[in-house]
């Protein structure tokens, strides 16, 4: 599939700031795109009024959304192969969004272009408002994509999150073990395993912070259960 943002000029790559907001996930994104949409339309119909200002808020808010719907295809690229596939299957093909975000932005490109060169805009922002839910339902099944695959992934992560925690606990439990059957050994040796003591009294003292944390990072997994 052709790049949408092919004939613009490639977004600007640089580390954000100390204190600058984190990029934003794929399905943050996304979602952002529907109101992207919808900001440049609103912003073009102003500036065909001939409102300046209005245009360029139209250019700043089109190449917003152009860049980010480049980063959003980049990510067929960065996800495991299964769900590579998935995001194609959505957005590649004849029944593609992809055709449908394409072609809107297209559309909305030379209705852009048309204004600033105070051409009549008219029919072409009509085509633009007249596919508007088309073009929404298409970034709604964008949207709901990554957000089944960010829930999965969620999910997976929940799953051995609680593998490590269970893993922990029954180390935890048996050193417990461990250490009372070597304080029953140094209680026999009597003077001879005092040195033996200290140290089972120190495993204790391990093995009883490490199954306190176990429990809390259980607690906290339930708290954090995608199906609590």
């Amino acid at each position: 599939m052709p790049h949408p943002a092919a004939t613009l000029p490639p977004p600007v790559v640089s580390s954000p700031p100390s204190g600058a907001a984190a990029p934003l996930s794929d399905l943050n994104l996304a979602a952002r795109q529907r109101m992207l949409s919808q900001r440049v339309i609103m912003q073009a119909l102003l500036a065909a009024g001939g409102d300046a200002a209005q245009l360029q808020a139209a250019q700043k808010t089109f190449q917003l959304f152009c860049d980010s719907e480049a980063k959003l295809l980049a990510t067929l690229t960065h996800y495991e192969p299964l769900i590579a596939r998935q995001l194609r299957a959505v957005y590649e093909g004849p029944q593609g969004i992809g055709v449908t975000i394409e072609t809107f932005m297209d559309r909305m490109r030379s209705t852009l272009e048309t204004i600033e060169r105070r051409g009549n805009a008219q029919a072409l922002i009509a085509s633009v408002v007249a596919d508007n839910d088309t073009v929404l339902n298409a970034l709604n099944k964008a949207t709901s994509t990554f957000d089944a695959i960010s829930k999965a992934q969620s999910d997976n992560l929940f799953k051995e999150l609680s593998g490590i925690v269970s893993d922990i606990h029954t180390i935890a439990r048996e050193a417990k073990i461990v250490s009372f059957n070597a304080q029953v050994i140094a209680a026999r040796a009597g003077d001879k395993g005092r040195e033996f003591a200290v140290v089972a009294n120190v495993l204790s003292g391990i093995s009883t912070e490490i199954d306190g944390l176990t429990q809390k990072a259980i607690h906290l997994a339930d708290r954090k259960s995608p199906h609590a």
